[in-house]
């Protein structure tokens, strides 16, 4: 019965054939499955991600760029650094447009009445109709101011930028020197403003 099962298994019909000479031999042997179970499977690797395989998404980061200039073309009351005491409204509207020059000794006739973001107003002043003069080395008389844009354009150091004056009879805007420390006294502003309401004063 050995002898015949020998012969019709295909296993042992190749153990018994002699191979000819030159040829690699093989040896199918058969393990018990209780064997191959306990054999360690070889570890899958992870499936490369396809375009269905849904990503998690990454936060995004927003980049700000950094300031470059924070200068602008229009400064409204309260805003801006230094101390604020004046007022650009009020009750004063029976006023109308004033004349040109400004009075050069206006230092010793009127008197500091307070501060608008720093900046020193000499009285009287009642707003809206009435500003005074603004400014300690760079003044301007608001009453007279027409806000024609000269001195504006003119400084070569930018002291000034536009403040809104609703109300005022002779304009709705005045240069105001709110950069008026980087004065470097070049008398420019002075020497082309039509109405003459600009005064610069040097220290020392």
């Amino acid at each position: 019965m050995k002898e015949v099962h020998n012969q019709l298994c295909v296993a042992k019909r190749q153990e018994l054939r002699p191979e000819p000479k030159g040829t690699l031999s093989k040896t199918i042997t058969s393990e018990p499955s209780s064997k191959l179970a306990q054999q360690p499977q070889p570890q899958q690797k992870p499936a490369a991600p396809s375009a269905s395989t849904p990503q998690l998404e990454q936060p995004m980061v927003q980049r700000v760029p950094p300031a470059t200039g924070t200068a602008t073309a229009t400064t409204t009351g309260g805003g801006g650094s230094g101390n604020t005491t004046i007022s650009l409204t009020g009750s004063g509207t029976n006023y109308s447009k004033m004349e040109g020059p400004i009075d050069t000794s206006f230092k010793t006739k009127r008197q500091p009445v307070g501060t608008f973001q720093g900046i020193k107003v000499w009285g009287p002043v009642d707003p809206p109709g009435e500003l005074g003069i603004w400014g300690t080395e760079v003044c301007v008389d608001f009453d007279i101011c027409i806000a024609d844009g000269a001195c504006i354009e003119a400084c070569p150091v930018n002291v000034y930028e536009w403040l809104e004056t609703p109300g005022h009879p002779a304009s709705e805007k005045k240069p105001f020197m709110i950069r008026e420390k980087d004065c470097i006294f070049c008398m420019a502003c002075e020497n082309v403003c039509p109405p003459q309401c600009v005064k610069i004063f040097q220290k020392g």
